[in-house]
């Protein structure tokens, strides 16, 4: 996991301010994958008790816009957060818990971007989201 130090120059690079809302927001964000706003909210507030849910709206929009974490929205779910970047990954959601996980494409380098018909768009992003029930569900499901 990321450092403090590395939050900090993450930051920069990004030529943004280093303020201890956006150092908490990205901590948050790389300590629980694939987090909802609320966790966020919960998470800085456990280290900076007073801030306030617009300082970490504005931190989230900030660094979403800066390409240091992705917003991910499944259908039927709130808008999540992830530090994971860069890659053309996809989801898994689960049906039932709405728990969420990273996976990889599925064959060679980034197939999905090849689409058999772009319409004259210039594609630079995929988005797959793949259903089902997860390990726990599944097994309580079978039970």
């Amino acid at each position: 996991m990321a450092s403090s130090l590395d939050f900090h120059e993450m930051l920069r690079a990004a030529a943004l301010r280093v303020t201890r809302p956006r150092l908490a927001v990205l901590s948050a964000v790389h300590a629980h994958p694939h987090t909802d706003t609320d966790s966020v909210i919960g998470a800085v507030r456990e280290e900076l008790p007073k801030v306030s849910h617009q300082a970490v709206y504005d931190s989230l929009r900030a660094l979403t816009a800066a390409g240091l974490l992705r917003r991910i929205q499944p259908s039927g779910s709130v808008a999540r957060y992830e530090s994971r970047i860069g890659d053309n990954h996809h989801h898994v959601v689960c049906r039932s818990c709405g728990s969420i996980a990273d996976v990889d494409c599925a064959v060679g380098e980034a197939p999905c971007l090849t689409a058999s018909d772009d319409r004259g768009y210039l594609i630079d992003e995929a988005e797959v989201v793949y259903w089902g029930l997860c390990p726990d569900c599944s097994t309580a499901h079978s039970s």
